[in-house]
Formats: C-alpha cells, structure tokens, sequence
C-alpha cells in the first residue's frame, strides 16, 4: 500500500475530495504501521521512524475528529497516550479495534463503551436499529453541553426505532465542517446566537466557506448565526432535518430566518420532547408509504381470486416444473405481487393513498411541484410529457442528440420538431451540447419569420450520455427573455442523485425553476430590470447582435416558469430497472396541462404496473434523503481517484487517457479556464466552483470518458472482448475510440480496484507484444492507432427536412408526424444500400428517410422521418461501431420514399 503523504492530508482532507474515506484511509495506514511497531518490539529492535511517523499520522487525523462520534477526539488521544507509553502491544491492539469499528460501523460505534473499544471487546451482540448522528451546535459550556447529551441520550428505549450519537461543536464553522465532511450527520439543534469562528484552522476549508459565499462577519449584528448556518446547511444538504435553539421567545416568533427550521425550541431543557422529535424527523423521512403497505399486505392471508397466478407464490411453489423460479428469487417477491388495489395499496393510474403519499414525499426530495412515477421507464415518461405539452402544428426546439423516446413523442403529439444540433467533438466522435448562442439565434430567426408564437417547448438532455451539464438557470434565463411563456423539458436521466449533491443539483431544472420563481418576485430583481432595460433601450432591437451577445433578462410582469424534467430513478440510484419519475415545476400546470398530463399518462400507463417498480422507487428517495450525500459523495471521490490514477500511472497513460473538462467543452463555454479534474491540489474544488457557477457548460466528474486510441483498440472490441470476456467488466457506452465509465453510488472502492487492475494487465500486455512486435506488426498497430485517431467519420449534422414535410419555407421545422405515417402506405418505399446510396447521391438524387435509423447506443436518431439523407450520415453509418442500429435493416438498405411518394405528398 502507497504511504500517505502525512503533510498533504490536511489539504487533501477538504472538500475536493472525499474527507470521509481520505479520514479511514489514514486509520488503516496508522494500523499498518502500528502492526510493524509490534514486530519490531518481538524482535528486539525499535524504529523512530515508525513512531514518529504514528506520531504525525495521528496529529494530521486529530482535528478531524472533532467532526465524527468515532472514534473522536477523546479516543484518539487515548491512542496517543498509548503510543507515547511505548506499549506496542495495547496500541497496536486499540488501534486494530478501532480501525474495525470505524471501517464497519463508522459513527455507530461511538455507541459502545470506549473503554470496550480500548480493550479490544467492544461489539454489537445485536442488531441495533438503524443509526444517525445528531449534531449540536451551541455556545454552552462544555460541563453543560455533556449535561445535555446525557439528558438526551438517556432518553432512548429499548423500543426506539432508531438510534443516535450526539455531535457536539460550539461554533458556526465547526458546525458547518461537520455537516460537509460527515455524511452520517441526519439531524441539528443550533444555537440561534452561535459563535462564527473555529479555533481549528483547516487548510482548504477557506476556500469552501469562501466558494460557497456564506456569511461573513459583517452584518451579523442583524442576522442571527444560527440563522446563518441553517441557511447554509440548507444550501449544501437540503433534506437534513434542523431545530432551532432561542432563549429569546419574542426574537424567534415570526421572525424571518426560523421558519428555516423544521421547529425551534426554547432552551435545551425538555429532553425528551427534543428527542422525540427528532426521532419522528427521522421516521418521516424513513417512512416509504407504498413499500410499508406492501409489506402489510404481504404478512395478510389472502385469498387471490384475481388476476395473477404468481400471487403469492401459489402456481410456482406447488409446481414441479417451474420451482426453481421460486427458489431463485424466494418467496417475499410473490407475496407482494397482486394486481389489486385494495386491501392498502393504491392505483398508479388514480392515486389517493399510499403511491400518492410517496409520489409527494418523492416531490419534497426533488424540489418539484408534482411528481408522478412510471413504472415503463423514461422513455415512457418522455413521451407523457411531450404528448401532454403540445399539440398538432406546436413548434418543439430539440437537441437533435436527445434520446429517441422523445422524437416518437413528437410523431405521437403532431409537434413539429425544429432540430438544434449541438457542438460535435470530432476527435472522439461525441457531441456535445446544444449552445445557448445556437438557441437564441433559432428564437430569433422564428421571430423573424412570425413563427415565435408557435414555439411552445425546449427540449434538452442535461446531462448528456457523456456527462455534458447545462447552465440551467442562464439557459432559461435568456431563452425567457426572449419568449416569456417558453415550456423547458429537461431529460435528467442520468441525473436522479443530485440533489445530494449542492453544485449539481444548482444545475437541475427542478431547483433551478424555484430559485427563479423566487428570484423574479423579488423587489431586488425589478430593480436589476429596470437598470437592464436602460441598457437595452441604447441598442438596437432589431440588430440580432443585440440578442447574442448581451446577457438577457426576462420581463418579470411576463414571465412564467414552466419546467419539467424526467429521471431514469434506476441509472443512478437504488430502484428496479424501468423505474422513471416526472417532476414538473410549472406555474400554470393546474390551470393549463393538469388534464392533458392525466390523459397522456393514462394513455401511455400499463393498467398493470409492477407493484416492486413502484416501491423500489419509494427506497430510492429515502435512501436518497438519508445516506445520498455520503453515498454519492463517495461515487465522486472514486470517479476522481481513478482520474487521477490514470492520469498519474506511467503505465496506464501510455495507452489511455480520461478526457477532462477541456477536452470535451470548447474553451469558449468554459469562461472560469477550469480545465481538468486530474489534479490533486487543493485548488481543484475552488475552481470547479467556479465553472458551476459560471460557465456554460461543465463536465460531471461521475461520466468518466476513457480514450482508447493509443491502445490500438475501438470502442466496441474493448467493451466486449477485453473488458467484459476476459475481465468480467462492464461499461456504459462506446464511441469509434472511447468507452464511457459510470461512477454510480453502486460502484465500489473493491470494483474500482479490480478495473484499475484490469487496465495495469491490459497495458502491460501491449508493452510486452509491442517489445516482441516484428516491423510488420508495428506497422499494423500503428494502423489501426490511425484510424481511431485520424480516419475518423465527421460528425453529421441534422440535414433538413424535405419540402414535402416542411409547413413554412422560410423556417426549418418539419411536420415529422405526416412522414411519419406516410410510410404506413403502401409502395411509398424502397430499400437502398448503403454504398449504392452514396452513388446515388453523388449523381444528384435526392434520397429521403421513412424512419427513424437509431445506432444503440447512444439512444438518439442519426435521420427521422421526412428527413434529407446526407452523404455525410451514410459515411458515418458505415463506420457505426455498435450492434444495434434500430431502423436499418442491414440485408436490404435504407428505407428511403420514393419519389412519386414525395411528389404526391407535396401535391
């Protein structure tokens, strides 16, 4: 194991990275030291260095642990006392125990005696009920704050549902530390006139408080700092559950500021009515109303004359044919499968008990409206809010790139899709995102043409496939401006965990819209106006220049927020595949979309959905309330571990590379210069603060692109025949020469250790055939280093739709739908191939597509029906390297009209 570099932990234990894990990785090393202090004290001999080297480990860790239960400061002197007495023997013991401890129980094991834990015999005889740290923050005196976690903590009883360990810190930025680094922290009590500073210095914890613009010393005489930290911690983790603390009655009721607490007490001396509510915080958030309903329903005795043979198991255990299905996934899965609503459980298609009650609290969670589960995955829950959304004739601003769900929602809908094509990155064959200069320009040119009425909706993958991550709030800011009443649809997918996450979750629509609601009905923004307006008035309305390239505000007496965002719940959190959620932030939902949403959804909902789907659903937002930050947290620190491990390896980064913020965002959307994950400094957090903030684009850490081209290998032969075959691997998607790495909080430090290793065999492989290579052989890798390199097809653009399918000339949107259908007719088609295609091209033909042609993955349609074939897309088809290309029919060619079809249709 690499020794930790004692000097650099201070820094490196700090929020660019994962403070939590960087903390155990200490204890582990301070074990294994301790471990050779004991043999060398068998053999006779005694190393300073070893002992100095514990000494400085532990004097690193030590002021972190005022953050933790366990072990804490107390313990970790005791250790430290140990090793100043010399006895090898107990130290080395004590610190084995609590390495254990800490590893499998973290915060928990505060809950045994410590001097158990120093002895060697401290451990859970039985199951405890689940655990989560209770954090005070209070100025009281440290007599009276041990006064007050005893009266609390011997307020539990045996029957408690849940336990806790008491926290306690004096100050706002020990307390605010304490919530960013320990991810068990489930709950605060804090003091309403608390203390700002710590007399514990943190290198790298400036730049967070700095980062994050919190509250400095001026103007606290007017805002309380309890009140500045609960206003802080509901920033960083908004589903905590905070009390407040006053001795002052008249200064906390009706004040503004407390309402940011869940309830505020008046001093600290009702122990019990301040435990039990902090237990039922807990429990409220614990609580998965469709899942507890399951679970009763399935401990009933039923008898099933309904639909459903598999209910209850009863056609699988007494069958002699099919029981092993039964002893596969045992007998819980039957028992709660039912295709009733009654008896407790509830209806998807007509909620009004338990679906409803988790529906909300999945509501509360994502910061949303509404929000309404799926059991047919997102690309069911795209094509409900697009069919609900618009109509016949409405004009849809869609990325090209978005997946295929949504362009068949447009054909179902009758929408006309206006295609928006995003910036491609050639070099690795993946585009990127739409930029905001390419939409304003569209809106304009719509304007122009007297179509900006009919444009209802915006329609954009945040993020995209490789983890391309919008400005949100500027994207709708200026697109508002421009048309106040714009609908946004946010395909968040891949974006399910972030509100765990304080600066992805700044760029999600749902959090987004409400800053904005927020923010328009502000005196502070009219003022902001009106001084926008002046400005504007000096330019020329009709100069588009005026347009591109100011920042532009939207008409606060006009506006309205209108946003939606759907979410693959399974790509990135714990829920059963085909798990999807739609969350909706619109001001005008109920009085213009209720209706249709109910008819959409109704029209594209099994009247059968899969009761498990549903509750899974349910564990995914309480797991996300409860452990997302520390999970997802520890998904980000793995995903920039293995970054900076290829980055670093000599080995490794001979053949690949992960491509960073630079690579895959031009230099023109990334106006803060960040440029790479890859580096371990302490400035890394402080400058991608910045880029959240500011920049147009950002590249989410988690979406790890690995570049393959110096391996000799494409994107497809690497998946399949390396990764999977022959190291039982597998990745998310591919490209000519990249394969896409997905860091989810199912990812863990052992699997992350296995691909490392996978990667050192793969390369040094290819260091022993490049040494025993032939000049022959040299000039065949070379070759085939070329064309992942220089031979590769150029990224096509959308073309355009025909003139047959295009309702306005003067416009680019195209009637997909009428394409759509024309191709239902008979002898309106033929089959061509590929090459012949070309040829026909080249001669001055014009060949025209029936379908959508759909290469999987990624997902998104490379022509749509109606649409012009370009000899550009036939080239890229023929350098496709996936399997699956939906619509193609490789045996026969592209489905193209014929032309007495086209002519007839534009007759």
């Amino acid at each position: 194991m690499p020794q930790l570099d004692v000097e650099q932990l201070p820094t490196r234990l700090g929020l660019a990275t994962n403070p939590a894990q960087l903390r155990r990785d200490a204890w582990t090393e301070i074990h294994r030291i301790t471990d050779r202090m004991v043999d060398e004290q068998r053999t006779g001999t005694k190393s300073a260095s070893l002992r100095e080297r514990a000494h400085d480990l532990l004097a690193a860790v030590r002021p972190f642990e005022r953050y933790w239960t366990f072990p804490g400061p107390e313990l970790t002197a005791r250790i430290e006392d140990l090793l100043d007495a010399e006895d090898a023997t107990a130290l080395a013991a004590a610190v084995d125990h609590v390495t254990s401890l800490l590893n499998t129980y973290g915060d928990r094991a505060a809950l045994l005696p410590e001097d158990e834990v120093m002895a060697g015999t401290g451990s859970f005889d039985r199951p405890t009920p689940h655990y989560f740290t209770l954090l005070i923050a209070d100025r009281v005196a440290p007599g009276v704050a041990r006064a007050v976690r005893a009266s609390l903590l011997d307020a539990r009883r045996q029957t408690d549902d849940f336990v806790f360990e008491v926290l306690l810190v004096d100050n706002l930025e020990d307390a605010a530390v304490a919530v960013v680094a320990n991810g068990e922290i489930n709950a605060c009590i804090i003091r309403d006139d608390l203390p700002l500073r710590s007399d514990n210095t943190l290198p790298g914890y400036s730049d967070f408080f700095e980062g994050l613009d919190v509250v400095t010393s001026d103007g606290l005489d007017t805002v309380p700092r309890g009140i500045s930290l609960a206003r802080l911690i509901r920033q960083i983790r908004p589903h905590l559950d905070l009390y407040g603390i006053t001795d002052q009655a008249s200064r906390a009721i009706g004040t503004p500021g407390y309402e940011l607490f869940d309830r505020t007490f008046f001093g600290l001396d009702d122990s019990m009515e301040i435990f039990v509510t902090v237990l039922n915080g807990i429990r409220q958030r614990y609580t998965t109303p469709l899942l507890d309903s399951l679970m009763r329903y399935a401990r009933r005795p039923i008898g099933n004359f309904h639909a459903l043979p598999v209910a209850r198991g009863n056609s699988i255990f007494t069958s002699r044919w099919i029981e092993d299905m039964g002893e596969f996934y045992g007998r819980n899965i039957f028992m709660a499968e039912t295709s009733s609503t009654s008896g407790g459980l509830d209806s998807l298609l007509s909620p009004r008990g338990a679906i409803k009650e988790s529906m909300e609290a999945a509501s509360r969670t994502w910061g949303s409206m509404k929000t309404f589960f799926a059991t047919n995955g997102t690309s069911t829950s795209n094509k409900i809010v697009v069919q609900a959304l618009t109509q016949p004739g409405d004009i849809v601003l869609i990325d090209r790139n978005c997946h295929k769900s949504h362009h068949y929602g447009l054909v179902l809908g009758g929408a006309n899709p206006l295609y928006l094509d995003a910036y491609p990155l050639e070099q690795y064959s993946i585009y990127g995102a739409v930029p905001l200069r390419t939409i304003k320009q569209t809106l304009l040119d719509l304007r122009r043409a007297g179509e900006l009425d009919r444009v209802k909706m915006v329609l954009l993958t945040n993020c995209t496939f490789d983890g391309i991550n919008y400005n949100v709030e500027r994207f709708m800011e200026e697109i508002l401006a421009i048309k106040p009443d714009m609908v946004f649809l946010w395909d968040e997918a891949w974006f399910a965990f972030s509100p765990a996450m304080p600066l992805v979750r700044d760029r999600t629509a749902m959090y987004t819209a409400r800053r904005l609601e927020e923010r328009y009905a502000s005196n502070e923004y009219r003022k902001e106006y009106a001084e926008y307006q002046q400005r504007m008035a000096e330019l020329d309305p009709d100069d588009d220049a005026t347009w591109l390239d100011h920042r532009l505000l939207p008409d606060p007496d006009r506006v309205r927020i209108r946003a939606y965002s759907t979410h693959s719940t399974h790509k990135s959190l714990s829920a059963l595949r085909q798990g999807s959620m739609m969350h909706v932030y619109d001001q005008d939902f109920e009085r213009l979309v209720a209706d249709n949403f109910t008819e959409a959804f109704l029209a594209h909902t099994s009247t059968s959905p899969n009761y498990q789907i549903i509750a899974s659903l349910d564990l995914a937002r309480r797991q996300l309330e409860l452990e997302g930050y520390e999970k997802v947290s520890a998904a980000y620190e793995m995903a920039l571990t293995f970054r900076q491990k290829v980055a670093t390896d000599p080995l490794l980064s001979r053949y690949f590379s992960v491509l960073d913020p630079e690579d895959l965002i031009p230099a023109e959307f990334r106006a803060s210069g960040f440029s790479t994950y890859g580096d371990e400094s302490s400035d890394t957090y402080a400058q991608a603060v910045e880029a959240y903030e500011q920049d147009e684009f950002v590249l989410d850490a988690t979406r790890v692109t690995l570049y393959l081209a110096g391996s000799g290998f494409n994107g497809a032969e690497f998946r399949d025949d390396i990764l999977m075959d022959q190291h039982g691997i597998q990745v998310n998607k591919t490209s000519i020469n990249t394969v896409l790495l997905i860091f989810t909080i199912g990812v863990t430090w052992s699997s992350l250790s296995v691909l490392l290793d996978a990667l050192r065999r793969i390369a040094a492989d290819l260091d022993i055939r490049l040494a025993q290579a032939s000049d022959a052989d040299r000039r065949l890798i070379e070759r085939r280093q070329a064309a992942l390199t220089d031979d590769l097809p150029h990224l096509p653009d959308f073309s355009a739709f025909h003139s047959a399918f295009r309702p306005n000339p003067a416009t680019s949107n195209g009637d997909m739908r009428a394409a759509y259908f024309l191709n239902y007719q008979e002898g309106v088609r033929d089959y061509v191939p590929l090459e012949e295609a070309r040829e026909r091209l080249a001669n001055g033909e014009v060949l025209v597509s029936t379908s959508f042609v759909v290469p999987y993955p990624p997902g998104f349609p490379v022509l749509v029906p109606g649409q012009v074939v370009s000899d550009e897309i036939l080239e890229f088809m023929q350098k496709l390297d996936v399997d699956e290309v939906h619509g193609y029919r490789s045996a026969v060619g592209l489905s193209v009209f014929t032309d007495a079809a086209l002519g007839e249709n534009l007759g």
